[in-house]
């Protein structure tokens, strides 16, 4: 097919359906080369088409002249603004749900097999496992395990830069993929794509790069899952571009290409679920940029039976057909794999997770998820009451019509019906493929958390907008170029799009600040959901590490007021009771807890300890038993039954129950501690040593376990040994009180013997 020159003649001319005439500087940045016309962005030829994208991106002239429009410099500014938002956090704690996946998660450690990451889920658990979140992200977790491993343990800061560097490179890549949804898909006769909309692509990632709904993904570590599903995201669709990158004939494509897309597709499932939802944008991509063809006028014609249907040259060439059949094959295949891999079903998440999907009515549940995409459409629109945590009431349920909230869902349709009506029937074929292609980036990668298909566990969550917003980004962008067009007052319009670039940067820098560490990350949500127990909850959680118990008692009562269900609030709480040595409040919550949820096992345990310490010792040994029921490899339950048998004398149930503790957690040292401890009081002394002796190999640094060890060896005689166990005691633990009176009255047995032994010696010479 023969390639065409973009003349500066083209300039003089009236675009035809472009609408009006063009001015000079409309074209500036379509470089005077040969191009490929097969690809171009509508059906009405590549002039009309060229013109209309120019005209579009010339609109946006007021706010990104053509100096700052070469793409080198516009990927720079992109990718410095990105790291600008969010470097505050680069230096914050782990936070959150950073806890579980990757300071408690074992599958980041060196003495865990590296084939144990293709059988768990992304908090080290068993996908196998019922209580699995059936979330598998191996790929995710090996990017935390090489970070462990580089930094030398669990330094955050190493884990704060990658994710920040991440979201700085996305937004680059954004710059990309932006030219192509907005300019189409041009390649010069030397294979080199044209950015056809460099002003509409450089805003558009700027909108993307500063989104303040972006700063869970980013400032979260364990926000990474989205952020590498996001990249090998785009890098499949950019690939999928690629695969019409060196042919002249339309219909013709490398094969290569499309299958390498597909397979980025799966290492972006292999990162975050919704990773594979890019095949069906490059799907959609492919019908209206590489088939340009006009989806509503297909579907009349097909409900019309129109013959006409058959000479549609796209639909007669195999190429698109071919390719949706690859793209198609693709994803069920890599769905296939992921739904034997899961192994036991979807995950079991419970009602506070997300209570809408359990109503027993259709019509409560519509209306409720509808209205949580209508929050979700806010928190892109106005990024202003941001939460690490919207479940556990802090979105009451609508259970009427009467609701007023239900206005915000009539908006949020409202705006969409008028938005596909656009991108259905606009008669201007880059109209209509610009709309289409943004709610397709809107929508499509959002599916997979709609609770259209199965349920999530979730009720509103920012980071599942990371992908969406580009989508929103795009729309927004659009918006303005057609605005300017319409108006007279560009430079109001510059302004405000310039201000919200800047009031979303400085909402990034602020955000990024609370996620630095959990007591600001829980105090910002109070003010946006009061009434979120998990909210309250984790409040108390912190303030109780700190040692805050009086604070932190009020926190736990205000989450159990506002969810009276609350399990963990009620298991904290009645813990935080014990200690303060208010049994009676203490067991009657922790006996509601274990009535609600019956295999809570913690909740059991703590209820055995506070009935031992009411003397209640049958009822206490009943839940210790109870405990290890539902949760067999608890250590920490074995050694409280111990105590227990240890109080009522029963010495050989006790050893027995400690020896439990030590074999599923070696390093118990309280186990240890206490075995040698009733060993030695019991007069066992040469099992106490030996106890002792196999406890310090295991932990070879625990001075408890050298004070008891040097006791037992004293009374065995062993002076020597036993004072430079003292010594190692005192050395570590140098403020120890018994410590040093123990090393006295070892040194004075010591004296004493010695002087026994001289007394002896006399009188056997005497006599």
């Amino acid at each position: 097919m023969k390639t065409r020159v973009v003349e500066e003649d083209l300039l003089k001319t009236k675009a035809g359906a472009a609408g009006p005439w063009i001015q000079e500087r409309s074209l500036r940045s379509v470089p005077r080369q040969k191009i490929s016309n097969q690809h171009n962005a509508g059906a009405g030829g590549w002039q009309p088409a060229v013109f209309k994208m120019a005209e579009l991106d010339a609109e946006l002239d007021h706010i990104f002249p053509s100096s700052v429009l070469p793409p080198s410099w516009a990927k720079l500014v992109v990718g410095f603004v990105s790291l600008v938002c969010f470097a505050r956090s680069y230096d914050g704690d782990f936070v959150f749900d950073d806890s579980e996946a990757i300071v408690n998660n074992k599958d980041l450690r060196a003495e865990t097999p590296l084939g144990d990451l293709w059988h768990h889920d992304f908090w080290g658990s068993r996908l196998s496992s019922n209580t699995s979140h059936k979330s598998y992200r191996p790929l995710t977790v090996l990017t935390f395990r090489i970070n462990y491993y580089l930094s030398g343990g669990f330094h955050p800061v190493s884990f704060h830069v990658v994710n920040i560097l991440l979201h700085g490179g996305i937004s680059v890549l954004m710059v990309d993929v932006f030219s192509v949804l907005f300019g189409g898909l041009q390649y010069t006769s030397k294979g080199r794509r044209l950015n056809l909309a460099p002003r509409s692509s450089l805003l558009a990632a700027l909108l993307f790069a500063v989104h303040p709904v972006h700063t869970e993904c980013v400032a979260g570590v364990v926000g990474r899952a989205d952020l590498l599903g996001a990249l090998f995201f785009l890098l499949s669709f950019l690939g999928y571009c690629k695969a019409f990158r060196e042919h002249n004939k339309e219909g013709t494509h490398s094969t290569f290409w499309v299958l390498l897309s597909i397979l980025l597709g799966a290492l972006a499932m292999l990162c975050k679920e919704q990773g594979i939802t890019v095949l069906g944008l490059n799907a959609v991509f492919d019908i209206l940029v590489i088939g340009k063809l006009n989806v509503l006028e297909i579907v009349q014609k097909v409900l019309h039976k129109d013959k006409s249907l058959e000479s549609i040259g796209v639909l007669r060439n195999g190429g698109l057909l071919f390719r949706m059949t690859l793209l198609a094959s693709g994803g069920a295949g890599v769905l296939f794999v992921r739904w034997r891999i899961m192994g036991t079903g979807p995950p079991a998440f419970t009602e506070v997770d997300n209570p809408a999907s359990f109503a027993e009515s259709i019509f409560v549940r519509a209306i409720n998820y509808n209205y949580y995409y209508s929050l979700n459409a806010w928190l892109l629109l106005c990024p202003w009451w941001l939460c690490f945590d919207w479940s556990m009431g802090c979105i009451p349920l609508i259970k009427s019509v009467g609701d007023w909230r239900v206005i915000a869902l009539a908006a949020l349709w409202i705006c969409l019906i008028g938005l596909i009506r656009q991108a259905l029937c606009s008669e201007d074929s880059h109209r209509r493929r610009i709309l289409t292609l943004g709610l397709g980036f809107l929508i499509i990668p959002f599916l997979p958390a709609s609770n259209l298909f199965f349920r999530v566990g979730f009720v509103v969550a920012e980071r599942v907008l990371y992908l969406p917003s580009a989508g929103y980004c795009m729309l927004l962008t659009f918006g303005f170029g057609t605005l300017s067009k319409h108006t007279k007052k560009k430079k109001l319009v510059a302004a405000f799009v310039l201000g919200i670039l800047f009031i979303n940067t400085l909402r990034c820098m602020i955000r990024s600040g609370d996620w630095r560490s959990e007591e600001q990350l829980f105090r910002s949500a109070l003010s946006v959901c009061p009434l979120n127990a998990k909210v309250h909850y984790n409040v108390g959680k912190n303030l109780a590490d700190k040692g805050n118990q009086t604070a932190a008692v009020r926190y736990y009562r205000e989450a159990v007021r506002l969810n009276p269900k609350y399990v963990h609030a009620m298991n904290n709480l009645g813990n935080i009771l014990k200690e303060r040595n208010e049994l009676q409040e203490a067991e009657e919550l922790l006996s509601l807890a274990v009535q609600i949820q019956p295999d809570f096992a913690a909740a059991w345990m703590n209820l055995g300890i506070v009935q031992n310490s009411l003397k209640r010792f049958e009822a206490a040994e009943q839940s210790y038993r109870t405990a290890i029921k539902h949760r067999r490899k608890y250590p920490d339950c074995y050694y409280n039954l111990g105590r227990l048998y240890a109080d009522l004398n029963r010495h050989v149930d006790a050893l027995n129950a400690w020896r439990n503790a030590t074999v599923l957690k070696p390093e118990h040292s309280l186990a240890w501690n206490n075995m040698i401890i009733l060993l030695d009081n019991t007069g066992n002394l040469a099992q106490a040593e030996a106890v002792g002796r196999e406890a310090l190999e295991l932990i070879p640094n625990d001075h408890s376990l050298m004070f008891s060890l040097a006791n037992v060896l004293g009374k065995s005689q062993k002076y020597k040994e036993s004072e430079a166990l003292f010594l190692k005691a005192i050395k570590a633990h140098p403020n120890a009180a018994s410590y040093h009176g123990n090393l006295g009255k070892q040194r004075h047995a010591k004296r004493l013997q010695h002087q026994q032994y001289n007394l002896e010696c006399l009188m056997w010479f005497l006599h």
